[in-house]
C-alpha cells in the first residue's frame, strides 16, 4: 500500500522548471532511494513533500489526506520527518536537548500549561525524556547525553540529526544526503542504523544520496532524476542495467 503518492508534481521559479509532472508512489515500510546530478530536483522535491514549498502543479497525498496547502508545522504532526542536506543542530545545546527540540513538534501541552507546571505537563516532559534517551540509544550516542552537538564528530552530528527527526515519531523518514563527508566505516554503520530504524519503528524511509553503493545495497526500489524529470524507476538491479540512467548518471561500467 503506497504511503506517498506524487502526481504531476510540477513546481517553477521564475521561468525554471525545478521539477516537472513527477509521478511517484512509495510504499509502506520500503526505503526507497532518490538519485540524479546535482540540480536534478531532488532537495526540492523534499521541500514540496514537507511543505517548505508549495507545488506550482499536482497533488501530493499522504496516507490518503492531501498535502498540498498544509504548513510545514502541519505535515510534520501528520507524521512527516526529515534531515538536511547541511547539518542543522543546535550547538550550543546537549546532544540529549537537541533530540528533546524534536520532540516538542508532537507534545500536546502549551506553553501556558509549561509554566504552570502542571501533572499533565510534567508526566509529558518525562515521557519525553525517556523517548530522548531511548533514540539515543538508537544512533549509538546515549553516552555523549551531555556533550554540546558542536564536539560531536561529523558522523556523529549526521545520526544525531536522525534521532531529532526520529523524535516526531513520524511515519515517513525522509534523509538528505545523510551518508555526506562520512567515511568508509562511517558509511557502513549508517546502512546498519537505517535498516534497524525501518525495521524497529515499522517506517518508509526515502533518502537522496549519491553513494551508489549505499543507495544499491539498502534500497527496495530507486528513482533516477535528471533536470526535474524522473527518467527512470526500479529496483537496484533494473536501476544499474538502464541504459538512460548509465548514460544521464551512472556512467559507463557502473
Amino acid at each position: 500500500m503506497a504511503i506517498l503518492e506524487l502526481k504531476n508534481i510540477s513546481q517553477e521559479f521564475g521561468g525554471l522548471r525545478a521539477l516537472d509532472s513527477v509521478n511517484l508512489q512509495v510504499q509502506e515500510q520500503d526505503i526507497f532511494g532518490i538519485i540524479g546530478p546535482n540540480g536534478a530536483g531532488k532537495t526540492t522535491l523534499f521541500n514540496i513533500i514537507t511543505g517548505i514549498y508549495v507545488p506550482t502543479e499536482g497533488n501530493l497525498v499522504f496516507k490518503g489526506q492531501q498535502l498540498n496547502k498544509l504548513p510545514a508545522y502541519k505535515i510534520a504532526r501528520l507524521g512527516i520527518g526529515r534531515t538536511f542536506q547541511n547539518i542543522r543542530l543546535f550547538n550550543k545545546l546537549s546532544v540529549l536537548d537537541n533530540v528533546r527540540v524534536g520532540s516538542h513538534g508532537v507534545t500536546r501541552s502549551t506553553f501556558i500549561e509549561g509554566m504552570l507546571g502542571l501533572p499533565a505537563t510534567r508526566r509529558e516532559e518525562r515521557q519525553v525524556f525517556a523517548d530522548a534517551r531511548q533514540l539515543l540509544e538508537l544512533v549509538g550516542l546515549d553516552h555523549k547525553e551531555m556533550e554540546y552537538a558542536e564536539n560531536l564528530s561529523y558522523g556523529e552530528q549526521r545520526r544525531l540529526e536522525i534521532a531529532r527527526a526520529m523524535a516526531l515519531k513520524p511515519a515517513l523518514l525522509l534523509l538528505d544526503e545523510p551518508a555526506a563527508g562520512m567515511n568508509a566505516g562511517e558509511k557502513e554503520d549508517l546502512m546498519k542504523l537505517i535498516r534497524l530504524i525501518r525495521d524497529e519503528n515499522k517506517l518508509t524511509i526515502i533518502l537522496v544520496e549519491h553513494d551508489m553503493n549505499l543507495v544499491m545495497n539498502i534500497c527496495e526500489r530507486i528513482a533516477v532524476f535528471d533536470y526535474g524529470k524522473k527518467i527512470a524507476e526500479g529496483t537496484p538491479n533494473e536501476i544499474k542495467n538502464n541504459e538512460r540512467v548509465i548514460e544521464s548518471y551512472l556512467g559507463v561500467g557502473v
